[in-house]
Parts: C-alpha cells; sequence; structure tokens
C-alpha cells in the first residue's frame, strides 16, 4: 500500500472520528439512556457505505482513492458496531431486556434497511451516470 492512499484512510478516519462524536453527541440529547446516537450512527453509515460500494459497483462515479477515503477511512472510523455490542451488553446487565430487545432489533433492521436503500439511491445515480 502506498503512502498516498495511507494519508488517505488516516485523513478519512479523523473526519469519520469527528463526525461520528458530534453527530452521536447531537442526535443522543436525551436522559433517557437509550443509545439513539449509536443507532443513528449505525444507520446513516450503512446507508452511505452502501450507496458507495454499489455506485463503486454499477458505474465508474466513484474513483478508487475517493472509494477508500470513504469508506475504509471516514466511515471505519464513523460506524460503531463495537459501541453497539458494548451499550446492548450493559441494557442487559441491567436488566433491560426489553430496552435491549428493541435495540438490537432497530439497529439490525436499519442497518439492512440502509443497505437496500443504499443499493436503490446508488442503482438511481448509476443510471443517470452512465
Amino acid at each position: 500500500m502506498d503512502t498516498y492512499t495511507i494519508a488517505l484512510i488516516g485523513l478519512g478516519g479523523v473526519v469519520g472520528a469527528v463526525s461520528r462524536y458530534l453527530l452521536s453527541g447531537w442526535f443522543q440529547n436525551n436522559t433517557t439512556g437509550f443509545p439513539y446516537g449509536t443507532l443513528f450512527i449505525n444507520f446513516t453509515g450503512a446507508l452511505a457505505l452502501s450507496v458507495i460500494m454499489y455506485l463503486s459497483e454499477y458505474s465508474s462515479a466513484v474513483p478508487v482513492n475517493v472509494r477508500v477515503f470513504l469508506t475504509v477511512g471516514l466511515l471505519g472510523a464513523y460506524t460503531t458496531m463495537s459501541t453497539f455490542g458494548f451499550e446492548s451488553f450493559r441494557l442487559l446487565e441491567h436488566g433491560e431486556t426489553l430496552n435491549f430487545a428493541i435495540y438490537f432489533l432497530a439497529t439490525n433492521g436499519l442497518v439492512l434497511m440502509g443497505v437496500f436503500v443504499g443499493k436503490v439511491i446508488a442503482l438511481r445515480f448509476a443510471s443517470i451516470i452512465i
């Protein structure tokens, strides 16, 4: 891997980590203890990754360097599945079984929905670009 690619990934990682911190904190602004911020980040991360990857597959709209910057760098730091695992376990640990079930099902359902909607968006853009 060349230095340029590593720099793109690093820069994307900085942007993704800061974006995650700011957006998650803004979206989490509640006192219920339910991890809305992480749920939002996981959905939007899955949606964005899906759009980028399907656009890359079906068109030439996303150059390789841009794809690496966005997917490995930015979205790699932005998405929060490790946080999802920890927060899920904490809900179970605190006896919040219903909140665990809602969070687990909502996260997985929204992530899959994000991938599907991302593919639809990418296919629409790909048909316009081609």
